[in-house]
C-alpha cells in the first residue's frame, strides 16, 4: 500500500451545518455541526457517552445521511457517492469487532473488503498479506477469528479495513476491553499507519492514549462541537473538558506541575521520566 502524501492543506472531510435526527425522534442528535478533517491528521473525537461522536463519525462514510446540512468527501456530498467510492476514501472500524467479523478464517475476513473493491489474483493476495503483516497477524491467517482473543479480533478488524487502503480510517473505541499491553499494540499499529501519511480519526475515552498519539482533539457535548485544536492545548482547556465530562490525563497534570522546573510538555509517563532524568543528570554534572 503506497503511502499518501502528508499534507494539512487539503480537506478530506468537510461537515457543514450538519443536523441529524433519528426517524421518529423530535430532538436532534447532532445540531449544526461544522468540522474540517485535513489530510494527514490524527484526530481524537472526544466526549461523554451520548455526546454524538459515533453518530457524527458514521456520517463520514454514509452510514448516516444528514437530516439537514452536508458532509463532503473531497468536495462531493456523501449522498451523491456510491458505496464503493465511499469505501475507497473512508474505512470504519466498529467499537465491537464482533459486529464486523463474519468469515470463517482470518485470511478470508481480510480478503472480503478489497475483493469487493475489485481486486483479484496477486494484487488481492499482496494486499491481504501486507495488512496482516502490519497488525502482526500473519501466523493466524488460517485461524478461525472467533477462537482468537479480544485484542487479536480488534487487530483483525483493523486489518480488514487497512486491506482496503482507505485514505481515512475511523476507529471507534479501539482499546475498549483491552489491557494496557493490548491497547498500546492497537495504538502503535494506528500510529504507524498515520506516519505513512494517512488520516486517522479515533473515538476514545482513553485520555492517556489521546495525549500520546493524537495531534488534534475535537470535543463534543450535547450534539455539538465545543472545542477543537491541538491536543496539548485542548487537554488544558479546563472549562470545556469539564463540560464534556472528561478528565485531564495524568501526564498533562504531571508535566504542568514540573514545568516550573523546566520540564517540557510530555506525551507519556515514560517521556516525563526521561525528561526529569535528563534534568537531574544535568544538575548533577553542574555540581561536579
Amino acid at each position: 500500500m503506497a503511502p499518501a502524501v502528508a499534507s494539512f492543506t487539503e480537506n478530506v472531510i468537510s461537515v457543514r451545518d450538519l443536523t441529524f435526527s433519528y426517524p421518529g425522534t423530535a430532538v436532534p442528535i447532532l445540531r449544526k455541526v461544522n468540522l474540517e478533517v485535513r489530510r494527514g491528521e490524527f484526530i481524537a473525537l472526544l466526549g461523554s457517552n451520548g455526546a454524538g461522536k459515533t453518530t457524527l463519525a458514521k456520517h463520514f462514510n454514509g452510514l448516516h445521511c444528514p437530516t439537514s446540512g452536508q458532509v463532503l468527501l473531497h468536495g462531493r456530498p456523501t449522498t451523491e457517492l456510491g458505496l464503493r467510492e465511499l469505501a475507497k476514501i473512508v474505512g470504519y472500524c466498529y467499537q465491537n469487532p464482533d459486529h464486523q467479523i463474519f468469515s470463517s478464517s482470518v485470511e478470508n475476513e481480510v480478503k472480503f473488503g478489497p475483493r469487493n473493491l475489485g481486486l483479484t489474483g496477486e494484487a488481492l493476495a499482496s494486499r491481504v498479506s501486507e495488512a496482516l503483516a502490519v497488525v502482526g497477524m500473519t501466523e493466524f491467517a488460517a485461524s478461525n477469528p472467533f477462537v482468537l482473543g479480544r485484542g487479536r479480533r480488534q487487530l483483525l478488524a483493523v486489518a480488514s479495513i487497512l486491506a482496503m487502503d482507505p485514505e481515512l480510517l475511523v476507529v471507534d473505541e479501539p482499546t475498549t476491553g483491552l489491557d494496557l499491553s493490548g491497547a498500546q499494540q492497537i495504538m502503535r499499529v494506528l500510529g504507524r499507519w498515520h506516519e505513512e501519511g494517512r488520516t486517522m480519526v479515533v473515538i476514545t475515552h482513553d485520555m492517556d492514549l489521546v495525549v500520546e498519539y493524537t495531534t488534534r482533539c475535537v470535543v463534543m457535548a450535547d450534539g455539538q462541537i465545543i472545542d477543537d485544536g491541538p491536543t496539548q492545548e485542548v487537554l488544558r482547556h479546563n472549562d470545556t473538558m469539564r463540560a464534556a465530562g472528561l478528565e485531564e490525563p495524568a501526564v498533562v497534570t504531571i508535566s504542568d506541575r514540573l514545568s516550573r522546573f523546566g520540564s517540557a510538555r510530555c506525551k507519556s509517563i515514560a517521556d516525563v521520566v526521561a525528561d526529569v532524568g535528563a534534568h537531574m543528570e544535568a544538575e548533577h554534572a553542574g555540581r561536579l
